[in-house]
């Protein structure tokens, strides 16, 4: 399988070393990592401790026949990354969006129209970016992809690599799954500059649930029922991580957030269903003014 990783950070690159195993991988990042990687291979830490040789570039300039697209940029970077492959894609290139967001999938379509195959997968993997050619992976889980004729290959050749590949009837209701536990985990951690496992705070209890009640309202307009107990489950399943979340780790960077296509799209889906978000759409606010302010911690009153 000949696979371009399309925006490899810490996601991307975590998938792009384990494919580099079994197939023909090219990772497609920011000039400082693919330098790196190009002249001491990608070190990948944590998990997993490994140097994978890789070959790594800062652009493409020709798709391999039947490309296996892995869009694993974040969801702000997704028009410009499509829009410098476009013209390489036809029938049998597959773009895999391995994204958060809600239907983030639907900015390639606009950008792709019918030239390719556009599926969604939902990664369950946690990984952190350290420096230019070092990822640490905090968490190997699962990849559930949309269902198609194409699925079934992919997915087995992501098991063969250590990705667990599962082929999902359901994609919908995954998405909005990991949407919720993105809004809930993603914003908090962020405000509060704690790891992730800090999210079951009883403390943080009230303000969870007012975000998953305005999420579920939302949902449910959308045609996805989501379980009563999300809070519950949220904190159950990430209690243990120590990983940062990836707002947390764009703020840091001074990077632009992901938060207009979590909380913020759900605020923006809601008012299209006469669906009122106030908590969302002032965790977006929050987000947005942090981002402005570069991360920065406010002084200390004298």
């Amino acid at each position: 399988m000949h696979v371009v990783i399309l925006g490899a950070g810490a996601i991307g690159s975590i998938y792009g070393a384990k494919l580099s195993t079994h197939h023909d991988v090219v990772l497609v990042a920011r000039p400082a990592h693919a330098d790196a990687i190009t002249r001491d291979g990608l070190r990948v830490t944590g998990a997993d401790d490994r140097v994978y040789r890789v070959r790594a570039v800062t652009h493409l300039d020709r798709l391999p026949e039947r490309a296996l697209i892995v869009l694993t940029c974040k969801v702000s970077d997704t028009r410009d990354a499509i829009d410098g492959v476009r013209h390489l894609t036809n029938g049998d290139t597959t773009i895999l969006c391995v994204q958060n967001g809600l239907y983030s999938e639907n900015v390639v379509k606009s950008v792709v129209g019918d030239r390719c195959l556009v599926l969604r997968a939902i990664t369950h993997f946690g990984a952190i970016f350290r420096t230019p050619g070092v990822v640490e992976l905090k968490v190997s889980a699962a990849t559930r992809i949309e269902d198609s004729p194409r699925s079934r290959a992919i997915a087995d050749a992501f098991t063969a690599c250590g990705l667990d590949g599962q082929v999902t009837t359901r994609i919908k209701d995954e998405m909005w799954q990991k949407v919720v536990v993105n809004c809930v985990i993603n914003p908090i951690n962020a405000i509060t500059r704690t790891e992730v496992g800090a999210i079951a705070d009883p403390r943080l209890r009230p303000l969870k649930q007012l975000i998953v009640d305005e999420c579920r309202a939302v949902a449910a307009r959308d045609g996805v029922d989501l379980a009563a107990d999300f809070v519950d489950a949220i904190d159950r399943v990430y209690a243990p991580s120590k990983n940062l979340s990836s707002m947390q780790q764009d703020l840091l960077k001074g990077r632009r957030t992901e938060i207009d296509f979590l909380n913020g799209a759900v605020a923006a889906l809601g008012a299209q269903y006469g669906v009122e978000c106030p908590v969302n759409q002032a965790m977006t606010t929050i987000i947005k003014a942090m981002e402005r302010a570069g991360a920065t911690p406010p002084a200390s009153p004298s």
